[in-house]
């Protein structure tokens, strides 16, 4: 548990995040259950059955996704007034987990090293809450508030496939509004971090086959080595970053996988590089997918060679929208007091589907603190095999659901 002082001391309006609190054994029973049983990308089956006995049981009525294992659910459906949509993604990654957890991953290869459980854990929980709130005083709760688990968010596009099934469909998009929380070991235990503009960046995709002509390795001069020209495209891609990308609109570009030949005598007739770029604007996201190119196909010219240079565009920006984030701050540091809510002075280069919610309407994302207080930035993170994230801040995510949907 939290070490000194406890996650999320709340300055005032501290009910939501008393009666998280009281739920908190339940959060973590359900959280430790989905943590044993992770599933991976958009079929997600057993996920899906837990989180739809979990709604049944608050009366809730789920409807399935068609193409993939997506949940949604409505609170206040007859209510007048905006809508909110309450995101909570569900998929784990393709880990062998080495926690020791006792509660540690049940199935060979795979993990919930991103949190996702403890996702969906809060936002049924912050639906507990709501749900509470609407039976004592239907008044109370402003107007509908959608339930989106979603599947699918490492790399396989599952807030994109709802969207495509209707997820926004009959809303009023202007009057709507999203939030999502992600948790991390990056950040303190209970702490809140959100910023307004760019707070993800977007992800994409390059490959580029460089041909040659192959020979022995005894004879380059009658050969077209590709592996040089290869080898000289890595390092000026990362040169041309540093000279022609303003550090104020960064860029990352990352060469993570190189093939090329079979054996030592050898000269192959291809390499081929893959990697992936990551910026936080449109307008750089399209400068650096020019700059690959023309660096890629200027070194090999300059050697006499050819490429192939291809993109796979992923996910876009994540961008809050000004004035959600801005309230959402408002929000959370009257859940948890200021000291415990941080406005992030920049973009992180990881990237999010949220983004296509984003996309379609105003809306926010914000960070949980999962790391115990004390640790030191060695502690794992977010994708790691060892990463462990303390469990007692789901009662702030939990609470910080709910009172964003009665309060934003």
């Amino acid at each position: 548990m939290t070490e000194g002082r406890p996650a999320g001391v709340a300055s005032g309006h501290g009910d939501l995040l008393d009666a998280a609190r009281a739920q908190l054994d339940d959060i973590v029973s359900l959280r430790r259950r989905l943590h044993r049983r992770p599933e991976l990308g958009l079929d997600l089956p057993e996920t899906q059955r837990v989180i739809v006995e979990e709604l049944a049981a608050l009366g809730l009525e789920a409807e399935r996704g068609t193409r993939l294992s997506s949940v949604t659910a409505v609170i206040g459906r007859d209510r007048p007034g905006r809508t909110v949509v309450l995101r909570a993604d569900m998929d784990a990654l393709p880990l062998t987990e080495a926690t020791g957890l006792e509660f540690a991953s049940q199935i060979p290869g795979l993990m919930h090293a991103c949190g996702h459980d403890t996702h969906v854990s809060m936002l049924l929980g912050g639906a507990k809450l709501l749900v509470q709130r609407a039976a004592r005083d239907a008044a109370a709760l402003p107007g509908p508030v959608v339930l989106m688990f979603q599947p699918g968010e490492e790399g396989f596009f599952g807030a994109r496939v709802m969207l495509e099934e209707g997820l926004l469909e009959g809303l009023d998009r202007s009057a709507t509004r999203g939030f999502a929380i992600h948790i991390s070991t990056q950040y303190p235990s209970g702490e809140i971090r959100t910023r307004p503009g760019a707070l993800l960046a977007s992800a994409d995709n390059f490959a580029i086959t460089v041909r040659g002509r192959g020979g022995h390795a005894s004879a380059p001069h009658f050969a077209q080595d590709p592996i040089v020209v290869a080898a000289e495209i890595v390092t000026a891609l990362q040169t041309s970053v540093t000279r022609e990308v303003n550090v104020f609109d960064p860029a990352v570009v990352t060469v993570a996988h190189l093939t090329a030949g079979t054996t030592t005598n050898v000269i192959p007739e291809t390499a081929r590089l893959e990697g992936t770029y990551r910026t936080v604007s449109d307008g750089r996201r399209t400068a650096v997918t020019q700059l690959i190119r023309r660096v890629a196909e200027g070194v090999a010219a300059a050697h006499g060679l050819t490429v192939e240079v291809g993109f796979e565009p992923l996910y876009p920006v994540t961008v809050n929208d000004a004035a959600v984030a801005d309230r959402v701050r408002e929000i959370a540091v009257d859940l948890v007091g200021a000291d415990d809510v941080v406005t992030m002075d920049a973009p992180i280069m990881g990237a999010e589907d949220w983004s296509y919610v984003l996309q379609q309407v105003p809306g926010a994302m914000a960070f949980l603190g999962a790391r115990p207080r004390g640790a030191d930035d060695g502690y794992p993170n977010n994708h790691s095999n060892l990463v462990v994230f303390e469990e007692e801040p789901m009662a702030v995510g939990a609470a910080l659901y709910a009172k964003v949907a009665l309060e934003i």
